[in-house]
């Protein structure tokens, strides 16, 4: 066709997509939505991305999920192998577990779509956590977003038995051992335990139907609340803004950051990009959970060495430290495995959901807040965070004691010895430490990337130097130096300030940077603009002060313009102001001759 017919053409694509465009906004007015969510503002600082990496590993792990449920078989029927693993050839097993084998070693491409689904598992549960942790610390989940903290434990605890769950499907020797301990935990709750049990595995342990059930809530019913959750926690955060660090401009009442499009769609859509493959290289590069080395599920064989993923370790080494404790009484028992794996992880889930209330009444603060904590400005809520991290390290820890012991040729009892006390002792002593460090932050304001490594150095014009941003103080001989903003005092000579707010000279010249006047006493040099005016022992009148001598040369300062003031004493002086440039000298301070400056 010819170019106008092209153009036409063009055109008449253009008409229809407009009207149907048009047609859809008359009658759900889709554009004004559109334009407000397209100006939405989003907080620039980092850790507000780590709650994307979870959304974007939670469209993987569905992806990634979608595909291998094509292939897995979720039957406890027992077979015989006779495929492609010459190792388990002729080895009794679940249909389950051959289906899982047959994955990793027929499917092309299978075992890395295990692996990546695994891998984005761990990295969906340490973002989800890491969220949490920041929105604790930071006071984020203060009124009005109460909600949106239990949501967020909601989906928190959701996450780790959709984990345990996927976990145990492939019905290897270590899923199922893990599964067993789980089983025994629900078994010992008094009085309904075994009814419990009981109608979660239709049967008495290992049952034929529990692999059916484990996949339907893996598949379904878990994935469909998490992304429910997800939905409620967006539509909350986007109808009362984010949170945002404290800093110029910021309010309580206003958000300063990125527009959602461009900028926030950009550097969203880049961190997808990235994520999807960090875990792509993980998935193909990295070998985990390979369960064709484990072998298949025997009710009566269990092996050394059997850790849960991290999100589970603590409950594992919680039921392993616990005294062996056992109450009977009435005709019924409170079985060992009650205590940590439901009384303990109960009272820790608990104090958590309850948290928002509990710190309104630690601190007495019942107002809406928008703008977050920095963890020093609340050392207690800080401390009892660090606490119960730490409690949470020693019983992860504690549910690798086998591997410690061997590594460390450290007796296994003696181990559990040492994890038993460090339970108790080490998140008081982590507690007394973040308590005692927020305070000294509190008290110096200090941050360790605030002030940067170097600086700026400054040659004056009697030939000393000095480092921007230093201060100065005492009665010294020589110069006092102010610098970014801060008085400095030097008696018996000259007095400047520097990027600051004037400087005090007794018995000298004192000079001001930036705009600012200084007072010089004995021999009074006024002066805005930088150095405006000398004075020696009399008048010195300053101007329009427009040099100031950096490494040997006139540099502009901006400042505005002085007043003419004049000093005490006998008339005398002169002024370098007026954008005179003050001449350079040498480090003894005399005048050096024109060409000679560094």
């Amino acid at each position: 066709m010819s170019t106008t017919e092209d153009r036409l053409a063009a055109k008449k694509r253009r008409h229809v997509a407009k009207t149907a465009l048009d047609t859809v906004d008359d009658r759900f007015g889709s554009s004004s939505f559109l334009q407000s969510a397209m100006d939405k503002i989003f907080p620039d600082h980092w850790s507000f991305m780590v709650g994307e990496i979870a959304m974007y590993c939670f469209v993987i792990l569905l992806l990634t999920g979608t595909y291998i449920a094509l292939f897995y078989v979720p039957s406890g029927t027992d077979v015989v192998y006779h495929g492609n693993y010459v190792p388990l050839q002729g080895q009794h097993m679940s249909e389950a577990y051959q289906s899982v084998v047959n994955l990793s070693f027929n499917v092309r491409g299978g075992l890395v779509m295990r692996q990546v689904h695994h891998w984005a598992a761990l990295v969906f549960l340490a973002a989800v956590a890491f969220h949490m942790c920041r929105i604790f610390f930071t006071g984020a989940f203060r009124k009005p977003r109460e909600i949106n903290w239990v949501i967020g434990m909601t989906l928190l605890i959701i996450s780790i038995l959709e984990g345990v769950t996927g976990y145990s499907l492939p019905d290897d020797l270590l899923s199922g051992t893990g599964l067993r301990v789980i089983f025994s935990i629900i078994l010992s709750i008094p009085l309904i335990g075994t009814w419990l049990s009981f109608d979660l595995l239709g049967t008495q342990w290992p049952g034929d139907q529990l692999l059916n059930r484990l996949f339907v809530v893996h598949e379904f019913i878990f994935p469909l609340l998490i992304a429910g959750l997800l939905g409620a926690h967006l539509a909350i955060i986007w109808r009362q803004k984010h949170t945002d660090f404290p800093g110029p401009g910021k309010t309580e009442h206003n958000i300063r950051g990125s527009r959602l499009w461009p900028q926030y769609a950009i550097k969203g859509g880049a961190m997808m990009l990235l994520i999807f493959a960090v875990l792509g290289a993980l998935g193909g590069l990295i070998q985990i959970n390979p369960i064709w080395l484990y072998g298949a599920y025997n009710p009566y064989s269990v092996s050394a060495g059997a850790q849960p993923d991290w999100y589970a370790g603590w409950l594992d080494g919680a039921v392993r430290l616990w005294p062996h404790w056992e109450f009977r009484s009435w005709g019924h028992e409170i079985a060992n495995p009650f205590f940590p794996g439901i009384l303990v992880t109960g009272l820790l889930f608990t104090l958590a959901f309850s948290w928002p209330w509990i710190d309104k009444r630690m601190y007495n603060d019942y107002g809406p807040h928008n703008l977050l904590d920095r963890p020093r400005d609340k050392p207690g809520r800080t401390a009892v965070g660090a606490a119960a991290l730490m409690f949470l390290a020693v019983l992860t820890f504690a549910s690798a004691t086998d591997l410690l012991g061997n590594d460390f040729h450290v007796p296994f009892e003696r181990l559990i010895e040492i994890l038993q006390y460090g339970v108790i002792v080490g998140p008081a002593v982590t507690a007394a430490i973040t308590y005692k460090v927020c305070t000294a932050l509190q008290r110096t304001d200090a941050h360790p990337i605030t002030k940067p490594i170097g600086g700026i150095i400054v040659r004056h014009a009697n030939g000393s130097y000095h480092t921007l941003g230093d201060v100065h103080h005492g009665d010294h001989a020589g110069n006092g130096h102010a610098g970014n903003g801060h008085s400095g005092t030097g008696n018996g000579a000259n007095g400047r300030g520097a990027n600051g707010h004037g400087g005090a000279g007794h018995g000298g010249d004192g000079h001001g940077a930036n705009g600012h006047g200084a007072d010089g006493h004995g021999g009074d040099g006024h002066g805005a603009n930088g150095h405006g005016a000398d004075g020696h022992g009399g008048d010195g009148h300053g101007g329009d002060g427009h040099g100031v001598l950096i490494e040997g040369k006139a540099a502009p300062v901006t400042g505005h313009d002085a007043d003419h003031d004049s000093g005490d004493g006998a008339a005398g002086g002169g002024a370098a102001g007026s954008g005179d440039r003050l001449p350079d000298r040498d480090l003894g301070g005399k005048p050096l001759a024109p060409g000679e400056a560094d």
